[in-house]
């Protein structure tokens, strides 16, 4: 069983992943638990103190997590030794140390990621200590005669054991498995029924049926695994809502190699930026900023600087030549810079100068592992300072999670104190809420539910409060809430006017999450000004020259669209 996304159980479900991880295990003790940890990047997008990383290393197997599948964005070695050294010395655990797949190694003509490139990045990860090699395919490229070839080669190469993970997006991946299962692959990496195709990985139940009567076949119920297809099946109707948009497989991969992971938070991130009806025009540029990077290894986080300087050319109507002829006045996605200052790593290749040079403009990029310019944390002192920003009763799994992900954390928090554990609710619920007449039974704890009817909602009132009226285990109770349905007005800002330099306006529609500056302050050229933040982008909008700080339009925490006013310089 395999977790990949940390900070979605905060996102999403409002509890602590490391409490699920512990949860999981118990529920399922015969089943090895894996997580992905992006190396120096932990399970964040930047670099993190390499105590911290340690130490969260040691707690995950301390709650279950049973095998690290330990990678870097970009395959640089550098970045994931460390890691998998922590695995080694603080767990009892298996590291598995991986390779991200991109290109193609039979197409003659790219000449960057090729065999011997993937070979002598296997033996690396093998010396560093890992304990398993994983091919991490994350865009689903790896093509079934370039999977044999590429097996062939890692097991003349290496002595440990390999494991091969895809995503079927082009409905090609079955094939790539049969072929590596029959060059020698250790372990694939497979989905039940229900759960797989498109963005997800190829199917279990299916791949079981290929290999029936032959010599590598594995002994599993079939008749089994399809009940659990079917009840998953049920289960998954409630997030349709939350899915890629995928209605079939398509062979675009090839061409734009958005990974599956990243394609369902893309689409969903450029439809609330106003760009569902450029979909098109987004994966093209996906693929155009790819090459203007130079042709980076796409994985969280790189592929998410990719993704992000996409879609900021594409609501800004930008191209690829406008980042060299008009660099020096965009403001780059937060990303992008940190990439590019090499908060993330290094490149094979390195990174293309010119462009660096524009996208930084001032500031020194990293040369090495950026992990190496950070303080460590001092666990007992900032563990006591967190219980006493939160809660004296909070655990050091949650100071962990803080770390990793402050501001998540505190929205988190907040939450759960305002609205308790609402994990025990049942999903349609939780997602789409109750209507009049409704009965939900939460079992609160083992042997212990309460019920509660939902019986009417009352009339707003003028401050746009509703009474809702309720039966909690039979008796009748009643709560004032705020409808924040009621009384929304779209408001309409004033934008920024064209070919003025004095006037600053949002690069994109998101929301005004800080403002760096007041009225009346002088700023110099690049000084930042204010932060966009739109569905986990986040843009720092710099001074194009120097000047004083005349008037802010708009409040921290507005609502923006792009171009729309928010300070005005003299």
């Amino acid at each position: 069983m395999r977790t990949a996304n940390f900070s979605c159980a905060f996102y999403a479900c409002f509890s602590a992943s490391i409490v699920r991880s512990t949860d999981s295990s118990k529920a399922i003790p015969n089943i090895l638990l894996q997580m992905l940890i992006r190396g120096s990047n932990g399970v964040g997008y930047k670099a993190y103190p390499d105590n911290l990383i340690e130490e969260f290393v040691a707690k995950s197997w301390d709650t279950g997590v049973d095998v690290f599948r330990v990678f870097d964005s970009l395959n640089w070695v550098k970045a994931m030794a460390p890691c998998i050294d922590f695995v080694r010395k603080r767990t009892g655990g298996i590291a598995e140390g991986s390779i991200c797949y991109t290109g193609d190694i039979l197409d003659p003509s790219k000449t960057k990621y090729t065999l011997d490139y993937y070979l002598r990045l296997a033996k690396d990860i093998e010396n560093a200590g890992a304990h398993m090699l994983c091919i991490k395919d994350m865009a689903g490229l790896l093509k079934p005669y370039a999977a044999k070839l590429l097996l062939e080669g890692l097991q003349d190469t290496v002595k440990i054991p390999i494991h091969l993970h895809t995503h079927d997006t082009s409905s090609l991946q079955p094939a790539t498995y049969l072929k590596a299962i029959e060059a020698g692959v250790d372990v694939v990496d497979v989905a039940l029924g229900a759960l797989s195709g498109l963005t997800s990985q190829p199917n279990f139940n299916a791949v079981v049926e290929m290999m029936r009567f032959q010599e590598r076949e594995q002994p599993y119920d079939i008749t089994s695994l399809n009940q659990y297809s079917n009840y998953w099946e049920a289960v998954r109707e409630m997030y349709y809502p939350f899915e890629s948009g995928m209605i079939a497989s398509s062979a675009e991969v090839f061409q734009h190699e958005i990974p599956g992971g990243q394609y369902s938070n893309l689409k969903p991130q450029a439809q609330s930026l106003g760009l569902g009806d450029k979909w098109e025009d987004i994966k093209r540029m996906y693929a155009d900023v790819n090459q203007a990077f130079g042709d980076i290894v796409k994985v969280t986080p790189s592929s998410k600087v990719v993704g992000d300087m996409a879609l900021y050319l594409v609501t800004n109507n930008l191209t690829i030549d406008d980042l060299f002829t008009k660099g020096k006045q965009i403001s780059f996605p937060e990303s992008v810079q940190s990439f590019f200052k090499g908060d993330i790593g290094q490149p094979e290749g390195g990174f293309p100068k010119d462009l660096q040079k524009i996208i930084l403009k001032d500031i020194k990029p990293y040369k090495d592992r950026p992990n190496e310019h950070l303080q460590p944390v001092d666990f007992e002192k900032e563990f006591e300072e967190f219980k006493a920003k939160f809660d004296a009763s909070l655990q050091f799994t949650d100071f962990l999670s803080y770390q990793l992900y402050p501001k998540v954390f505190e929205e988190y928090f907040q939450f759960r104190t305002k609205f308790g554990s609402v994990d025990k609710v049942p999903s349609p619920i939780f997602f789409y809420g109750m209507k009049p007449g409704d009965e939900m039974l939460i079992e609160i704890d083992k042997g212990k539910s309460v019920v509660v009817n939902f019986l009417s909602l009352g009339e707003p009132k003028p401050d746009g409060v509703r009474t809702v009226f309720f039966k909690l285990n039979g008796q009748n109770r009643h709560i004032e809430i705020l409808d924040k349905s009621l009384g929304k007005v779209k408001t309409e800002n004033p934008k920024a006017e064209k070919g003025n330099d004095k006037q600053v306006g949002a690069p994109l529609q998101g929301r005004l999450s800080k403002i760096l500056v007041k009225e009346g302050q002088k700023v110099k050229q690049n000084e930042p000004l204010f932060i966009i933040e739109a569905m986990k982008m986040e843009t720092t909008v710099t001074a194009t020259a120097a000047g004083t700080i005349k008037a802010l339009t708009l409040a921290e925490g507005s609502m923006v669209n792009t171009d729309d006013l928010v300070l005005s310089l003299s």
